[in-house]
């Protein structure tokens, strides 16, 4: 089995209002950053195999020149064994994509590129805090495709204080416009630490109600599938099984991913890990030598049921019964039959072929699923 490879770059120019990611914005730490990841990678050589995925996320990747870029992707290859068929994802801002930098990141071979647009809405972008325009969005796909990317996605985001139906639909018909290879639509989450979540703890702002929730998630995947996309998972869609992204795959199936740098997450049964989140002691740890870990948890046999289960009713790929029931001991028909065809009458999944899959409406409360 392929293991995923996760980079966490924590630089953003600025913070946008929503974003509880770790990042910080002093740029000019990026140099001691990219030594202390080199060294980090050391830790882990020859402990995970072969990747066949390369994520650089974060944070705001394209904040990095290409040297730099070109420096991490060197040192990867030069430290762990790589597929050479391996997707090779960077997340970008669109105010970064010039037809220059674009072109720099193909040719160092990355073929897969996502785009964090969020909005085609200039009054949107301004509540989020973003650093681009509607305009720059656009330019930045038609820069990655001049450059010669032919896996292009980019991230819209729903669930805005002042946003009704018809305007996220007319979002949703910009995005399909530009033919992406894949969407990725998120709920808006007010996170209590940022700006958004302030404001609307004090009432400054006024989200979407629940029902209008539900209504943005189904015609989201209505309008998308009915052109063709894939839904297959709760927040992302494919335009066809070729363009799924293999990497995201990882997190929702257990299959081994290592994360690199601060904050980053890994996991390989039964442990998980994650680093500091915090440049300064990432960076302190690296130097001296020390996997730069922040916290660690070992999970028993039912803490991984529960968690895969959680896990596979956010994909319309839902859950082999037999493969499940074999690699976490848990036949979940035997165990929990009833409740099942209690949750089938309902229109929340499917039982058929062997596979538990959740319906569009089991995937608008997936959260919930494997608690009823």
């Amino acid at each position: 089995m392929n293991s995923g490879l996760y980079i966490h770059v924590p630089f953003c120019r600025s913070k946008c209002a929503y974003c509880d990611f770790y990042s910080v914005t002093q740029t000019e730490k990026i140099p001691p950053f990219i030594e202390s990841l080199i060294r980090e990678m050391e830790l882990y050589r020859g402990l995970f195999g072969r990747f066949d995925t390369i994520y650089l996320g974060g944070g705001t990747p394209s904040l990095l020149n290409i040297d730099q870029i070109e420096a991490i992707l060197d040192a990867i290859y030069g430290t762990f064994t790589v597929t050479d068929t391996a997707e090779i994802t960077i997340e970008t801002n669109p105010g970064d994509l010039t037809p220059d930098m674009a072109a720099a990141l193909r040719a160092a071979g990355i073929n897969r590129i996502n785009v964090g647009i969020q909005s085609f809405d200039d009054g949107v972008l301004a509540l989020l805090g973003r650093r681009h325009s509607a305009a720059q969005a656009i330019d930045a796909i038609e820069n990655a495709r001049t450059a010669g990317f032919a896996n292009v996605g980019f991230d819209l985001i729903y669930g805005i204080p002042g946003q009704n139906l018809e305007s996220w639909l007319e979002t949703l018909k910009m995005a399909l416009s530009l033919t992406p290879e894949h969407l990725s639509c998120y709920q808006l989450t007010l996170e209590p630490s940022t700006p958004l979540g302030r404001e609307y703890r004090n009432g400054t702002i006024v989200p979407p109600d629940d029902d209008l929730l539900c209504d943005l998630f189904t015609r989201t995947s209505e309008t998308l599938e009915e052109a063709g996309y894939l839904h297959y998972e709760i927040s992302n869609f494919a335009r066809g099984e070729e363009w799924v992204s293999r990497h995201n795959r990882k997190y929702w199936d257990h299959t081994p991913y290592l994360g690199l740098g601060p904050a980053a997450h890994s996991f390989s049964a039964p442990r998980r890990w994650w680093n500091h989140r915090s440049l300064e002691k990432y960076v302190e740890a690296a130097g001296r030598g020390i996997p730069p870990i922040g916290g660690t948890e070992l999970l028993n046999r039912g803490q991984l049921c529960l968690e895969a289960l959680y896990l596979g009713l956010r994909t319309r790929e839902g859950i082999d019964l037999a493969a499940f029931a074999e690699r976490y001991g848990y036949d979940l028909l035997g165990e929990r039959g009833d409740l099942l065809s209690t949750m089938e009458r309902e229109g929340l999944i499917t039982v058929t072929g062997g596979h538990l899959r959740p319906t569009r409406s089991g995937l608008a409360i997936s959260d919930s699923l494997p608690l009823l």
